[in-house]
């Protein structure tokens, strides 16, 4: 039994005002989606992007909802709840942060029966996260796992179907209660600057925080690179009020160290994966080949020399903050050592596609410049022929992505299909259409085509690859779901490509 299911129980570390009706109520889930208030539900009214949840109160009421909390600023909007007697209504100041912590208390507040690992910055988020949670787990912790791929509560691998790198916080907080009830001691979280300015990892109590770096991208959510880089700041800045062992994990060469270690009194753990830093962490490499690298972790408490099955030099760096965030959590080299030799592959993540083809295919979540280049340059150096790509930028995102893009793929790929990727409410065509002229300004010439249909497109690059080309699907990595202004459809950029390599190679 949850200890906290009265409407008064729920707002004891809220601060709100009662305007109406009977706190003793009993609740029986907190929702934000009108749609999803059933009985005895405490429906947030949340200001939305598009749409303001204070408009639809009178659906929560409803469908049933015994209590709807509400914004002060909002009061000409929801006023007319208060002709309800039949519900109670919570004035608050912030409803996103109300959000927050009645969905944590509606759960028993189970972030504070975890150790929390809290994983920001633009690119290597995922990977660094997956190598976290691998080695506490071979560090004998019973450790769970969200990230924008996967989840993982303590035992089976359950797939992220909700389309956001971190999820809204009511899910969150059942999500880290599902942890607690099966034991879990260690959380690891992607926490995204969408999650974090939108308050979804409130109440998540991170110890450790890691940095995986930064560049620009979400301009069109943030508004600036200041708003941006302030967003991922507020994990550190939450460190505070953690326990004297918290810490902040950062890469030593990072341009942003000194602002991470400014925004915590808590330390600041340094790692490196460069032979010309200091840092307490250091992954040395000790040779390379076309599926990783043999590399040297050397700890305070020690070092090991093991194989790492992922390729490309940025992944050195998300070893290196893994090990990093795990020794600060006490783990030592024997369990890295034992995660890396059973490592788990990230699906989306340099995803090998392999049906027998004489030529590489692989998926990877690029998604920016920066990651795309990575990326490329990665895997250059096993590229024997050709360098083909499929690549395009999500609709109702910053569109400086589209430029960014198009000229690291005129610039490092031998032939392009530029495709659609998310389009939601925007035209597909008119997103590729801005890509092609970016990469036409970049110098691409004629070494790229247009095709919306992302099927297609990957269709249409794995029919050309001849042996020894290596066929690069960047952009959507493992999400489940290709979104359109109408309708959200099913997706998958590596099952779609086993699907056409096995139509192809059949023929």
């Amino acid at each position: 039994m949850l200890p906290f299911r009265t409407l008064a129980d729920l707002l004891l570390r809220t601060p709100h005002r009662l305007v109406q009706g009977d706190p003793s109520v009993e609740i029986s889930a907190v929702v934000q989606d009108s749609r999803s208030a059933a009985s005895g539900a405490c429906f947030v009214a949340i200001r939305g992007e598009r749409a303001d949840g204070h408009a639809y109160i009178a659906q929560a009421i409803a469908a049933g909802a015994s209590a709807a909390v509400v914004q002060s600023d909002a009061r000409e909007v929801w006023s007319p709840a208060a002709d309800d007697a039949s519900i109670a209504v919570v004035e608050v100041d912030d409803t996103r942060a109300a959000l927050a912590d009645l969905s944590a208390a509606w759960h028993g507040f189970p972030a504070e029966r975890l150790a929390v690992i809290g994983v920001t910055g633009t690119d290597g988020k995922s990977t660094t996260a997956y190598l976290t949670h691998a080695i506490l787990e071979a560090a004998g912790h019973r450790c769970g796992l969200i990230s924008g791929v996967e989840f993982n509560l303590g035992g089976e691998w359950r797939r992220n179907e909700t389309g956001e790198t971190t999820p809204e916080v009511e899910v969150v907080q059942a999500l880290l209660a599902e942890m607690a009830a099966n034991g879990c001691t260690h959380a690891v979280i992607e926490a995204s600057s969408h999650g974090l300015a939108l308050q979804r990892v409130r109440n998540c109590n991170f110890d450790i925080g890691v940095f995986t770096g930064f560049s620009d991208d979400h301009l069109d959510f943030h508004g600036t690179r200041e708003e941006y880089l302030d967003a991922k700041l507020a994990l550190f800045r939450g460190l505070d009020q953690a326990g004297d062992d918290a810490k902040a994990i950062v890469r030593a060469e990072d341009a942003q160290s000194e602002r991470i270690a400014a925004a915590t009194s808590r330390p600041t753990v340094l790692v490196t994966a460069s032979d010309e830093q200091e840092a307490e962490v250091r992954v040395q490499t000790l040779s390379r080949d076309a599926g990783g690298a043999t590399v040297r972790v050397a700890l305070p408490s020690g070092a090991l020399a093991e194989r790492l099955p992922l390729p490309g030099d940025y992944n050195l760096g998300n070893l290196a903050l893994a090990a990093g965030a795990a020794w600060a959590l006490g783990a030592g080299p024997v369990a890295i050592q034992r995660a890396l030799t059973g490592l788990r592959q990230v699906p989306g993540r340099m995803e090998a596609i392999d049906e027998g083809q004489e030529f590489a295919v692989v998926v990877d979540a690029a998604a920016t410049a920066d990651a795309l280049r990575r990326a490329i340059e990665a895997v250059r150096p096993l590229v024997e022929g050709r360098l083909l790509l499929v690549f395009g930028c999500a609709g109702e995102r910053d569109p400086a992505r589209r430029s960014g893009m198009g000229a690291v793929a005129a610039d490092l790929a031998d032939f392009t299909w530029i495709t659609s990727e998310n389009p939601r409410s925007e035209d597909p065509a008119s997103i590729v259409a801005e890509i092609a002229v970016a990469m036409q300004s970049a110098g691409a010439g004629e070494r790229f085509a247009e095709e919306p249909d992302r099927r297609r497109a990957i269709a249409l690059a794995l029919a050309e690859a001849q042996s020894g080309d290596f066929v690069l699907i960047a952009g959507k990595g493992a999400e489940p779901t290709m979104i359109y202004a109408d309708r959200t459809e099913p997706w998958d950029d590596a099952e779609v490509a086993r699907e056409e390599l096995r139509s192809l190679l059949s023929a």
